[in-house]
């Protein structure tokens, strides 16, 4: 079958790779749709993943064409969005409820072949059917939903909070969509890419600026989300937490990048910093949200190209044109 394919450090291309089988409690999956996401530009850079070579892709839906022989819950034939995460189930942190703190955490497309390929390998417990009305070329957005409701499961936002989020690439809009629906008094959004802010514009943002200073919140928002990992963003964030506030480390930073805190200020306001890591109990959930309309697909897939295109929609994410760029085998 064909495959993108991460070589090595630097260098992504499709290539010819061994069809794959599944175990007795795995499907594989035709791939209709994968997105790309930061982590891809990650492992393209030498993190995350363990080793390379690698099939990238953790945000993958299609149709199920294969079981194996254990498998019942699906038939061939069902269209399914499919959980990237694998979790030990065994140590310390699967055993208290936290399988995203795995200690021996993997994820298909980041640590094992992933859904940037003609057809997909997982376990029949990741796969989620999807209903009638949800076109599977659309289903690869669950993945990345599933992350910003551990976002917010994360926050646990109040009603009437004042938002502050930093970059309206489509992790800052899933978010910025979110805080809409959980009683958010205000949604403000910060980029300095003119043509996503626009998007911020056209799905209801309350402000928008290139600068938070331009926004008119001297005090302060109550939640101020990170959707970036970008340093200067980062370090402007933590400045801009209102007393009694939180901050939300939601996008994924280099590993050398650093920022500096205020301990006092952290003390004497009672600030809040906390992180989010992928997806944790919610896959399902952004299932059903996504089911129900909470995103439209034609304003957050901004771009479809063909699987044999692969390093070209790399090279076209990581200069942030459009919004989310989904490869079609």
């Amino acid at each position: 079958m064909k495959a993108a394919v991460i070589e090595s450090v630097g260098k992504a291309v499709v290539a010819e790779v061994p069809d794959p089988t599944p175990g007795p409690r795995e499907v594989v999956v035709e791939v209709a749709a994968c997105g790309l996401c930061g982590t891809d530009l990650h492992i393209l850079q030498g993190e995350f993943a363990p080793k390379l070579p690698i099939v990238p892709g953790h945000e993958f839906a299609g149709q199920v064409v294969g079981v194996g022989t254990q498998v019942t819950e699906v038939s061939v034939g069902d269209r399914v969005a499919v959980d990237p995460s694998l979790y030990c189930y065994e140590c310390r942190y699967c055993r208290t409820g936290h399988n995203n703190l795995c200690e021996r955490w993997a994820a298909i497309g980041v640590t094992t072949a992933g859904g940037a390929a003609q057809f997909a390998v997982a376990p029949v417990a990741n796969c989620v059917k999807l209903p009638e009305h949800v076109r599977t070329e659309d289903a690869a957005l669950v993945e990345p939903l599933s992350c910003a409701v551990r976002g917010y499961d994360v926050l646990q936002s109040r009603l009437g909070a004042h938002v502050l989020i930093y970059g309206s690439g489509t992790m800052g809009l899933m978010m910025l969509e979110l805080a809409k629906r959980t009683g958010a008094a205000s949604v403000d959004i910060v980029d300095v890419n003119p043509a996503r802010l626009e998007t911020a514009r056209r799905l209801g943002v309350s402000a928008s600026a290139a600068n938070p200073d331009e926004l008119d919140r001297p005090q302060g928002w109550d939640l101020v989300v990170d959707a970036t990992g970008n340093a200067a963003a980062i370090q402007d964030g933590l400045d801009r937490v209102a007393k009694a506030g939180t901050f939300l480390q939601f996008g994924v930073a280099d590993y050398a990048t650093r920022v500096t805190i205020d301990p006092y200020r952290i003390y004497n306001q009672e600030i809040t910093i906390t992180g989010s890591m992928a997806v944790l109990h919610s896959f399902e959930r952004a299932a059903e949200l996504f089911a129900n309309g909470v995103l439209d697909p034609e304003i957050f897939i901004s771009d479809r190209i063909p699987l044999e295109r692969y390093p070209q929609a790399l090279e076209q994410f990581a200069a942030g044109v459009g919004r989310k760029i989904v490869v079609v085998p």
